[in-house]
């Protein structure tokens, strides 16, 4: 008989009944498993992974951006409206979470988390970039409203070619001189590499006591009468079944997380469904011209085109190479994981969500005609849409890559009883508070520790004030808002960058 910690008389721990099961070896279980080993030490937490190894879908390197999301140069993050004034609301959201997750990382490096913080973290200037009259007005505008947010101190502007040729070299050389442009740049930016994290984070949770389990894929869960979560998993190498039994249960899956929720019978996924979409890029490793672009800038997606195309070129560097990135160009497969199966999508449409799958469909016209045109998209097409960023860029310098499956979030409308198409994350919380997952995409990775912070608070709300002394000592901004806290954010904002080496 075990006790709440999960440890079976004698004080060895009972692998059959940990206190709290995390589905999916990516970046938000290994973030959750971190943040219960300083609220809650004690409690037995086990990670069940289906592949060979963690970090192997969303989280890796190379199947995300690894913009470190902030909000200094995603345009769609502040949109403008009907008369032009940029609404700087959401981009204040995203940095101030960004800045939350800095904080953790920092803390944990303090700790003694064993590697460089360079392994997965590196300062990196974040652009955006525009062209046309009707662009450049769109980043007055967001530069003046931005630059007015203490988040965004220092956040530079120019319409000057000249100057952009100094910041962006590769993206000026052979442009039209008439052709009107304007940028942001912010200095703070990073690159992340969430591979790494993920693996850092994880590699320290099993120095105390965290049990990761790779090649097990959790097939069911079932909710038993004492209240607690029967878990089935199956060995992928050899097809053996095992059942653990725990109080609380967290699907990370990525895309898988939708199925599982579904499995799980929770009436709270009632009404979501998914709708995958890959990614595909262009890569270039050329010295000359990674040396000429080193920088992460983000553009305007085209019109009527939907926010997951917003186009960028990003410098890269994993695992101690330098690469550029340019897309992204949208493909169409129905698994919702890269290793996943074709009737992941088609086995997700259920009686509770057929309304709002349904709905989407009719509404998403534009987003059905926007993939089928980037499926069938040439090389040569794909090239044109390079050279609009970078106008004298040889094809052969650059190479076609598939970055990893996004499950768009399809959800309910309560107000209409539609379905809509979510672009963002969404975390679904069982009545009960004893099973949780995070459905949905960008910019989940980087806002990881705020929104498993969001899951404590909405799963465990009664122990929130005794852990609020534990959360404070490793994210010192918690429970306040840095945008509003100039001083806070001077000293936070300060002793992060020293912690993760981002000074230089």
């Amino acid at each position: 008989m075990t006790s709440e910690s999960g440890v079976a008389a004698g004080g060895v721990p009972d692998s059959a009944n940990p206190d709290v099961v995390l589905v999916g070896g990516g970046i938000m279980s290994a973030t959750l498993a971190a943040l219960i080993d300083v609220v809650a030490p004690q409690w037995s937490v086990t990670v069940f992974e289906s592949a060979d190894d963690v970090a192997t879908e969303s989280s890796d390197a190379w199947n995300n951006a690894g913009t470190g999301h902030a909000a200094l140069c995603e345009l769609n993050y502040t949109p403008a409206g009907p008369d032009g004034r940029v609404d700087p609301a959401k981009a204040v959201t995203i940095n101030e979470q960004f800045q939350v997750s800095r904080q953790f990382w920092a803390a944990l490096v303090r700790g003694g988390m064993t590697g460089s913080p360079k392994e997965f973290i590196t300062p990196v200037p974040h652009l955006g970039f525009v062209t046309g009259e009707a662009g450049r007005a769109y980043m007055r505008a967001r530069h003046q409203a931005l630059a007015a947010q203490p988040l965004f101190a220092g956040l530079e502007y120019t319409e000057d070619p000249a100057e952009l040729a100094g910041w962006v070299p590769l993206m000026m050389a052979g442009r039209d001189p008439s052709e009107p442009v304007a940028a942001t740049r912010s200095s703070a930016g990073t690159d992340v590499n969430f591979g790494a994290l993920t693996r850092l984070l994880l590699q320290d949770g099993e120095s105390r006591g965290l049990a990761v389990h790779r090649n097990q894929r959790v097939t069911g869960l079932d909710k038993e009468s004492d209240g607690r979560w029967k878990v089935t998993v199956r060995d992928t190498r050899t097809g053996e079944p095992r059942v653990v039994r725990t109080r609380f249960v967290f699907v990370g899956a990525g895309g898988g997380a939708l199925p599982l929720l579904q499995r799980a019978g929770i009436p709270e996924i009632r009404g979501f469904g998914g709708f995958p979409v890959s990614g595909q890029f262009l890569r270039t490793t050329s010295p000359e011209l990674v040396g000429s672009h080193q920088a992460k800038v983000y553009g305007q997606a085209a019109v009527g085109a939907p926010p997951m195309s917003v186009p960028h070129l990003d410098l890269r560097l994993i695992d101690g190479d330098h690469s550029l990135l340019f897309g992204p160009y949208a493909g169409f497969s129905p698994k919702f994981l890269k290793s996943g199966s074709l009737f992941d999508l088609p086995s997700s449409v259920t009686p509770g969500n057929l309304g709002s799958m349904l709905g989407v469909a009719r509404t998403e016209l534009g987003l059905t005609r926007y993939l089928v045109k980037e499926v069938l998209q040439s090389r040569s097409a794909r090239h044109a849409t390079l050279t609009d960023f970078v106008p004298l860029a040889e094809q052969h310098d650059w190479d076609l890559i598939t970055a990893g499956q996004r499950v768009q979030v399809i959800k309910r409308d309560p107000a209409t009883g539609r379905g809509v198409l979510q672009f963002g994350t969404e975390l679904i919380v069982g009545g009960d508070g004893t099973i949780a997952g995070l459905l949905g995409a960008s910019p989940g990775a980087s806002t990881a520790v705020s929104a498993m912070l969001t899951l404590l608070e909405q799963c465990f709300p009664d122990r929130i004030p005794a852990w609020r002394p534990a959360l404070q000592e490793v994210i010192p901004s918690y429970g306040h808002r840095l945008s509003e806290e100039p001083r806070l954010l001077a000293e936070v904002r300060a002793e992060t960058m020293q912690v993760l080496e981002l000074n230089g």
